[in-house]
């Protein structure tokens, strides 16, 4: 597998991570109560931080040949 195609994987992960975490923060604000909105809140940040650093590691590692 090439760089550029596993890039293109990782990126993937990316975004299914912010839309994983939209949704999760959405849930937990809106449907749920109590200590499982806090959990559910707090997973959703950490998926958010998690797809951050990747886009992050994507941008900044530049072109690939």
């Amino acid at each position: 597998m090439s760089k550029s195609m596993l890039n293109m994987y990782i990126s993937f992960a990316g975004i299914i991570f912010m839309f994983l975490s939209i949704g999760l923060i959405m849930l937990s604000r809106h449907k749920l109560k109590g200590i499982l909105s806090g959990v559910t809140a707090f997973l959703a940040y950490i998926f958010m931080i998690l797809a951050g650093l990747i886009i992050f590691y994507i941008v900044f590692s530049g072109p690939t040949s």
